[in-house]
């Protein structure tokens, strides 16, 4: 038994110790800042993860490093690792004062403490705006009192801090009056593993807050100003959905293609067989052409100031998010039915396709379900063309 599989379906955690040995490495800090990071992050010697100069790290560099942490198949493994940090980590640095970077930063970065992001509710997930989590300033002005629950959030059992979206002011369905928190855990705060069809690594959780004390000093950005914040830390999200589903794909594809190279059936391998290979042909498709549009997104990411690439590729990467997802049901799909009932079982010779099945809806649905992502990238992209001076 492989250790993804073990942590995955029998402890449904990821050791610890290789969270700190990746610590000690660069690859959370890597991971934390994603597409560009702060020379001062980078090791003595100007580099980071793999010897890379801190200057030279970019897109591509975040995209590799991406991929290959899913080559063993396990979106779970994956998102119990890092999941809640490429998202939770952001808003800090993007948005928060010098002084509570200084103050949180070092201690996630090495690996001390973990982060996550805490947005959706019971009645709040792709409709961001609707959420009602409320947090009160006190009447000396020293600190919000926050009250309200948090669902469905990856790593909220193993974070110290929770990057949290709150209601300052304001009602729920209105955007002006969300705000930005960063939580820690402690009194008040109540954590709820909850119960998965798949990634059990991912430690999702149901958080309650009740009569928590933040200091104000906690506030990311500006008050009644998060909404903006978070449709900004959305695109990098969604990108890193994007790059996992890509890459399970492509490990359903090479383990339901070896399989059948060598399996025989009435005389002949599986390969060999027209219809077989006209599935292969479907799933390699569509598989290939989102890889280039994948990395045509990323390389334009990289050449435009952060605030243009979010207005510019904001839509085409709701839609490349949407699209990818489908791909990998398409693809978790056809392998399965190429490998037949090992495909179905698991654990065995089909067992990494048996979990990408389980898992798809894990990235068909976080980060903005396929279908709000098709309808906001294509109004997204319209509001563009609009603006670039489109007669439409």
């Amino acid at each position: 038994m492989d250790a993804p599989f073990e942590w995955e379906e029998e402890t449904k955690v990821v050791d610890p110790k290789v969270y700190a040995d990746a610590a000690k490495q660069g690859i959370v800090t890597c991971l934390a800042f994603g597409t560009k990071i702060p020379k001062k992050w980078a090791n003595k010697d100007g580099t980071v993860f793999g010897g890379i100069k801190v200057e030279e790290w970019d897109g591509f560099h975040d995209m590799i490093l991406i991929d290959e942490l899913h080559r063993n198949g396990s979106l779970g493994v994956g998102q119990g690792l890092f999941g809640g940090l490429q998202i939770g980590c952001p808003p800090i640095y993007h948005f928060g004062s010098q002084e509570l970077q200084d103050r949180v930063l070092p201690e996630i970065l090495s690996g001390q403490k973990r982060v996550c992001l805490a947005i959706t509710e019971p009645e709040a997930g792709s409709d961001v705006k609707n959420l009602s989590t409320e947090a009160v300033l006190s009447p000396d002005g020293k600190k919000f009192i926050v009250n309200g629950v948090k669902k469905w959030i990856t790593n909220g059992i193993y974070s110290d801090y929770f990057t949290t979206a709150v209601r300052t002011s304001g009602k729920p369905g209105e955007t002006k009056g969300i705000s930005f928190l960063l939580i820690p855990n402690g009194e008040g705060v109540t954590r709820r593993r909850m119960q998965m069809s798949g990634q059990h690594c991912a430690g999702t959780t149901y958080l309650t807050f009740e009569d928590v004390e933040v200091p104000v000093e906690n506030l990311i950005g500006e008050k009644d100003q998060g909404f903006k914040m978070i449709m900004n830390n959305f695109r990098h999200e969604r990108l890193m959905i994007a790059i996992v589903a890509q890459r399970l794909a492509r490990v359903a594809i090479e383990d339901s293609l070896a399989y059948a190279a060598r399996r025989k059936v009435f005389g002949k391998r599986l390969i060999d067989s027209e219809v077989i290979r006209n599935k292969f042909a479907h799933m390699a498709r569509v598989t290939e052409a989102q890889q280039a549009w994948l990395e045509s997104i990323i390389y334009a990411s990289d050449r435009l100031p952060h605030d243009v690439a979010n207005a510019r590729l904001g839509g085409t990467t709701a839609l490349l998010k949407a699209h990818t997802s489908i791909t990998l049901e398409l693809v978790a799909r056809e392998a399965v039915q190429v490998l037949g009932g090992i495909g179905h079982t698991k654990g065995g010779q089909g067992e990494r396709v048996e979990r990408i099945r389980r898992d798809v809806k894990g990235v068909a649905i976080p980060g903005g379900s396929e279908e709000i992502m098709l309808d906001n990238g294509i109004k997204q992209e319209i509001r563009l063309a609009l603006g670039l001076g489109a007669k439409l």
